[in-house]
């Protein structure tokens, strides 16, 4: 069973930055797939940013330049840098991990409010 908590999420105003932390239990070297998604009221999840065991990197084309996704081994943790934060990423920011097996968790989110 693999434990995921967000953390780093709050008010911050437009043009702040927060950085999103995802702890997870044991290992994250484990995981071929690790990531960030979002879910604004009355909208679907959508996937944020993503990082491949390898290291590569993907994100979604609303946040180009100003989320950074990173990990760091040692302390099994995934982060979300977000800059330049604007009111329209106001959602819950939940962390996703998907395993070799292809199987996926989900941490229970955190809730991140951009306004003035």
């Amino acid at each position: 069973q693999v434990q995921l908590v967000e953390s780093g999420g709050g008010l911050v105003l437009p043009g702040g930055s927060l950085r999103l932390s995802c702890a997870a239990s044991g290992s994250i070297l484990r995981f071929n797939v690790m990531g960030w998604y979002r879910q604004a009221p009355g909208k679907e999840r959508e996937l944020v940013a993503r990082i491949i065991s390898g290291g590569s990197t993907n994100y979604a084309d609303s946040v180009k330049g100003r989320f950074t996704i990173s990990r760091d081994n040692a302390k099994n943790t995934v982060y979300l840098q977000m800059n330049s934060l604007k009111p329209e990423d106001t959602a819950v920011y939940y962390c996703n991990v998907e395993t070799s097996g292809f199987r996926q968790y989900w941490g229970k989110g955190t809730l991140v409010t951009v306004s003035s």
